[in-house]
């Protein structure tokens, strides 16, 4: 009897196994791209003619896409089932993938971006549903999420390593299309090892909420973006920042007062979890506009090529990559809130030593500036994941981790757009003998008080027994 009890463990532990590569392997792919999409939009530029408004646009279509479908990503892989929603965004992310390496200009490019934005929505809020299930144990789930969280560093050294070596010897293109082999293998993965679940009770897909909040965020997305070419006070702008805005009040009026929302505003009363979401909002901001411009003034103003510009990058993900592997057991042994509190301080302080760089043009604080941005980022993102998921049961998962990640996909598109258009307003016309200093500072100084902002909240609304299951039972509506 107990051979064959072991022997049923340890298919389950294989099985539990498989499930958490193929989903580490859905992050690792997006993630890729997002690292090196940045050191390729220098070339990008250039191939296309493009200025920094449409470079903005590269990215935060993506990034825009993602934050605004998030949310019915959790939904859909409630009511229809995780692996199908996990398997479509990979096959999304495939298609888009394809599109950006053939496309012929900056627009189908964009279009492209949108698409795999599209698929990455799908797939990886679905993931962390997926390990929540997969892992019922609080303590097993903090560590798969560590391990699932790492993907995201060792994203960021195979990401400019490789992509450095594939935009310098063959071209931007190449980073879209050798990222296909690994979806196909995602895919496959998913249908052989990932078994199907769902928790329909109670869930609909909120087909009006959803619109609202495209329009909400895709219209602020815009006005920021544009704003500066168009100017602040012009036609354009104001009805953009008015579209937005009515959108949003909508928005907000709609899921307040529907019992079946795409937001439930009931999971918003545990003040962790509210907080969760602040805090991953102000972690994005922050570090995605650094990686946006970054690369950008390593090659424009110190002539980095992009094999080299992605080698100095190459500290913050390596730092990331081994804290986070920590991360889940210092959350266990201490509580969550010392490292998510220390992780995004340090992420605080990195943007400001990086604001330093472009003044006193010392190289050496950039590499210092990554190392301490690496290892604040390696100390929050598995436990701000892992608190989120907690506090709320397994049938709402995939609506949890949905509504992380839009915070997290949110700030990052609002970072790119607000201080790449703080960067744009202070450096000016970079054509016509723009100041990249000028516009360098007060953007990383933007983003360090965003960080400074998330610690802030980290310290005084997460508690340390918020991965304790049986206090968060007991605290949960």
């Amino acid at each position: 009897m107990s051979a064959a009890i072991s022997v049923v463990h340890r298919s389950a532990s294989l099985t539990t196994g498989f499930i958490l590569l193929t989903m580490s392997l859905g992050v690792l792919i997006a993630q890729i791209d997002t690292s090196v999409v940045n050191l390729a939009l220098a070339e990008i530029g250039a191939d296309f003619g493009a200025g920094v408004n449409a470079l903005q646009w590269v990215v935060d279509c993506y990034n825009l896409v993602y934050a605004s479908l998030l949310l019915t990503a959790g939904t859909l892989a409630d009511l229809y089932g995780r692996r199908r929603v996990f398997a479509i965004g990979i096959a999304l992310f495939t298609a888009g993938s394809f599109l950006c390496g053939l496309a012929p200009n900056t627009s189908v490019l964009i279009i492209g971006r949108g698409i795999a934005g599209l698929g990455a929505a799908l797939e990886i809020p679905t993931s962390l549903s997926i390990l929540r299930v997969a892992y019922p144990d609080t303590k097993a789930r903090t560590r798969a999420l560590g391990v699932w969280a790492s993907c995201n560093g060792l994203a960021f050294i195979i990401g400019p390593a490789a992509g450095g070596v594939l935009v310098d010897a063959i071209g931007w293109r190449s980073i879209f299309l050798m990222i296909i082999p690994f979806c196909i293998f995602a895919l496959i993965m998913t249908m052989r090892w990932v078994p199907e679940s769902k928790g329909p009770s109670g869930r609909r897909f909120d087909l009006k909420g959803q619109a609202l909040a495209v329009t909400a965020l895709g219209a602020l997305s815009f006005a920021v973006i544009e704003g500066p070419h168009w100017g602040w006070l012009s036609t354009c702008s104001l009805v953009s920042f008015t579209v937005s805005i009515v959108a949003a009040v909508q928005f907000l009026y709609s899921q307040a007062i529907r019992d079946k929302s795409l937001v439930p505003f009931s999971m918003l009363k545990d003040r962790a979890f509210s907080a969760c979401l602040a805090i991953a909002a102000a972690m994005t901001f922050g570090m995605y506009a650094m990686l946006f411009l970054t690369p950008l003034y390593l090659q424009s103003m110190r002539g980095a090529s992009a094999l080299v510009a992605g080698m100095r990058m190459l500290p913050m993900s390596i730092a990331f990559l081994v804290v986070s592997q920590m991360s889940g057991r210092l959350a266990n042994k201490f509580g969550p809130r010392i490292p998510m509190t220390a992780g995004m301080a340090m992420m605080g302080v990195g943007l400001f030593v990086l604001a330093f760089v472009p003044v006193v043009e010392n190289l050496l604080l950039i590499d210092i500036a990554l190392v301490i941005l690496g290892c604040g980022l390696g100390l929050n993102t598995g436990p701000v994941n892992a608190v989120a998921v907690a506090t709320v049961s397994a049938a709402r998962s995939g609506t949890a981790s949905g509504l992380v990640n839009t915070a997290r996909m949110v700030g990052a598109t609002m970072g790119v757009a607000v201080l790449g258009a703080v960067f744009a307003s202070f450096a000016g016309n970079l054509d016509n003998g723009g100041d990249i200093a000028a516009g360098l500072v007060p953007a990383y100084i933007g983003g360090g008080i965003s960080e400074a902002i998330g610690a802030i909240i980290a310290f005084l609304f997460i508690r340390k027994d918020s991965l304790d299951e049986r206090a968060v039972g007991a605290r949960r509506p």
